[in-house]
């Protein structure tokens, strides 16, 4: 999103009847990103070190089909988010919002057990890179 050829090239695939999804940190704007897009915002937990960089003002231009994404480490992680999802009225406005476990830090069955004992309106998510190329590998 740093590169200005990015939205063109978006606009393009779009016109061509694709189907785009854009994954992002969260740390750009993404008000110029075209609305047809979808896109998953990764808002970062504290465990990560970069929660200061999340740019809430994304949630203003979220549609219906996009989705959040946070990646919890640990059970602050996880009462961050919650919060995030019981307080943040953005989050309301039906779109999908993922809890994923830090690969090989936090065991995906107690993520899942915090999430149904708080009857947390969240899916459960997992890094599938990880469990294809595993934790070191970057592709």
């Amino acid at each position: 999103l740093i590169q200005d050829a990015t939205y063109p090239l978006m606009d393009a695939i779009i016109d061509d009847d694709f189907t785009v999804l854009l994954e992002t940190n969260g740390s750009i704007d993404l008000s110029r990103v075209p609305e047809d897009l979808v896109k998953i915002v990764d808002l970062k937990c504290p465990s990560s070190g970069m929660s200061d960089k999340n740019r809430m003002s994304n949630l203003d231009i979220l549609g219906r089909h996009d989705e959040v994404k946070f990646v919890i480490a640990d059970r602050a992680d996880y009462d961050w988010a919650r919060h995030l999802v019981r307080t943040e009225k953005r989050l309301e406005h039906g779109h999908a919002v993922h809890l994923t476990p830090v690969f090989g830090e936090l065991d995906a069955a107690e993520l899942a057990r915090w999430i149904l004992e708080d009857r947390l309106p969240v899916r459960l998510g997992f890094q599938l890179h990880k469990f294809i190329w595993g934790a070191q590998t970057r592709r």
